[in-house]
């Protein structure tokens, strides 16, 4: 079996952190350069990097940078890292992966507190680069249990951008589709483009024709057109949280793609890794859902599409009850209901 290639767009530059900036593709692939823990919580915050997994692994070097940065007592790094813990969970407040990372980084800070200043600060760095290359094996491990989901025909319905762009590189809804194509089964996938952002049509097409993967980008609402038409076999999507009854916060657009498969009998799948799932919350109203610019929704690339001074409302994310999702998958496998009791079993 041929191994999907992965592509580097989070790395540690030295001493500073390295992004690809996400809001100029397809047009141009630009660097980014983050010299200060300001430039992180930014970046994060504007989208220069979005996904939740791919934020957590950004969020981890921001952590490891303020050590790299700090040149007092533990006691007072370890108070500056709670610090920017805040700072950074703050940037967008959905995906819990953010928070995940923030913490696993400040636990790795107090279990070093006693080494000397440079241990410390090549602990915290070798912390990121473990919570990357986590990341990417996880991925690896959804795409081959999310394999056996792909029917034969493989026409694949994704939303939002959940590709190696919003991972440590390979994805999460993708990395089934990627590894499928890679082995030689058939596959294409009808790549929604994800308004406002665009993230599918920008990202999700870029990376898939990238890598060769047959697609055909589709409008939002040209959804229900395809599956009444038979064209859709399934439906995978990524989550930036999954909660402990098994609901889902994505972007906004799935719950609606979740309605549609139900009526016209689609299995409709969610890829997350297991620092997705966040047990704390009950169901999915008690997830904070971010509220981002209304101008996203008005304007594209500065091009106003609405009258001036018009209301607008942009929520990021929208929640998918747990009943309308056939299965989660997982690295750690997948995941059928009841979910309240199959993710504590596997958490």
């Amino acid at each position: 079996m041929k191994t999907a290639e992965t592509f580097q767009h989070i790395w540690w530059d030295g001493d500073a952190v390295g992004l690809l900036d996400q809001r100029l593709l397809p047009g141009a692939e630009v660097a980014v350069r983050c010299a200060t823990l300001g430039d992180v919580v930014q970046a994060i915050k504007s989208m220069q990097v979005r996904g939740a997994p791919a934020i957590g692994c950004t969020a981890a070097y921001g952590m490891a940078l303020v050590a790299q940065q700090h040149h007092g007592s533990a006691a007072e790094l370890l108070a500056r890292l709670a610090e920017a813990k805040a700072a950074l969970d703050a940037s967008r407040p959905t995906a819990v992966n953010l928070m995940w990372a923030t913490a696993r980084m400040l636990r790795a800070a107090e279990s070093h507190a006693t080494d000397e200043p440079a241990a410390l600060r090549g602990a915290l760095l070798d912390e990121a680069h473990a919570i990357m290359a986590e990341d990417l094996a996880m991925c690896y491990a959804i795409g081959e249990h999310g394999l056996q989901l792909i029917p034969e025909r493989g026409h694949v319905l994704t939303h939002c951008n959940a590709g190696g762009l919003a991972t440590a590189g390979l994805g999460t809804a993708l990395a089934p589709i990627r590894i499928a194509h890679s082995s030689g089964r058939p596959v294409h996938v009808f790549v929604d483009e994800t308004r406002p952002f665009l993230q599918g049509a920008r990202l999700t097409a870029w990376e898939l024709q990238r890598a060769g993967v047959p697609l055909t980008l589709i409008t939002d609402n040209m959804a229900a057109y395809f599956m009444r038409r038979g064209e859709i076999d399934c439906v995978i999507v990524g989550a930036d949280r999954v909660v402990a009854n098994g609901d889902i916060a994505n972007k906004i657009g799935t719950y609606g793609l979740a309605v549609l498969a139900r009526a016209h009998a689609i299995p409709f799948y969610v890829a997350a890794p297991s620092s997705t799932i966040d047990l704390s919350l009950p169901d999915g109203d008690a997830i904070p859902i971010e509220q981002r610019d209304p101008a996203e929704v008005t304007t594209i690339g500065g091009q106003m599409l609405a009258p001036a001074g018009v209301q607008a409302a942009h929520p990021a994310f929208d929640v998918t009850p747990h009943e309308l999702i056939t299965a989660l998958i997982t690295e750690r496998g997948v995941i059928r209901p009841p979910y309240e009791e199959n993710l504590r079993r596997i958490m």
